[in-house]
């Protein structure tokens, strides 16, 4: 029986100071690590937070953080996953990592920019899903705001994801939209979730946490609260393909009805 000791990440990150970021994401990778965590998700943009005046300047360090942040992973044996921001050819994108134990072997860029709080703006949009193989098992990556659009979720889980990673920055007063929609999501594509909000404090934006990891029947077997914390859970795959096999959920679809997204 297959099973994988997983972690939420979640902290209050500190607007545009990378080295203060690094330095928790760093020691909260460290404590999950010594728990027997082989995977690990950390927030949205974790390393500086929307501080769009100086995002150009900050997103000129995301080499050096993925450069120590590769470093961590390769001492710890850990798959971690997070998004930064990347500077590429003059556009910024927000763009989720993935480290298995020190090698970068994916990356996501964000395809569904917040428009209410001008994310489109200021950022660029990306225009691939992915799912990726890893030491771990195939990893599905969304970020924040993704979470709203099912067809990204479905997408993935018809390329084979078994998990689904998702760095979020989700403000109050949306609590009830972000539990429902985790569930939702674990549940119509029978896989795992993994979700890391931030908390606290950013400008105007209060982040309320609640970071979560979900079981394909959308048990929740961690929930945060509203503080810095990390959470801790085994994924038993045994369960997930049971469950699959009970209601062929992704067999019994209609393609010809609605075609494949």
């Amino acid at each position: 029986m297959k099973q994988l000791t997983c972690a939420s990440i979640q902290f209050n990150i500190h607007l545009g100071y990378i080295d203060t970021n690094l330095d928790k994401a760093t020691a909260a990778l460290k404590r999950v690590a010594g728990k027997g965590a082989k995977l690990a998700v950390l927030p949205e943009m974790w390393s500086c937070g929307y501080d769009y005046r100086n995002l150009p300047i900050l997103a000129k360090e995301t080499p050096r953080v993925l450069e120590e942040l590769q470093e961590t992973c390769r001492k710890l044996d850990l798959v971690t996953v997070g998004s930064l921001p990347e500077l590429d050819n003059g556009t910024i994108y927000n763009t989720a990592y993935v480290i298995d134990r020190g090698e970068i072997i994916g990356s996501y860029r964000k395809l569904h920019l917040f428009s209410t709080l001008r994310e489109n703006e200021h950022l660029g949009a990306g225009n691939r899903a992915l799912v990726v193989e890893t030491s771990v098992g195939r990893l599905g990556i969304a970020i924040c705001y993704d979470l709203r659009f099912p067809e990204l979720f479905r997408k993935l889980a018809l390329a084979g994801a078994e998990i689904i990673c998702l760095p979020a920055e989700w403000p109050k007063p949306r609590q009830e939209h972000w539990k429902t929609l985790l569930r939702a999501r674990a549940i119509e594509n029978q896989l795992f979730v993994i979700a890391a909000n931030c908390c606290g404090i950013q400008g105007k934006l209060d982040f309320f946490g609640l970071s979560q990891l979900i079981s394909p029947l959308g048990n929740i077997l961690q929930m945060a609260e509203e503080s810095d914390t990390e959470l801790i859970a085994a994924f038993d795959f045994a369960e997930m393909e049971k469950y699959r096999g009970q209601i062929n959920i992704l067999a019994d679809r209609r393609d010809d009805s609605y075609g494949t997204p």
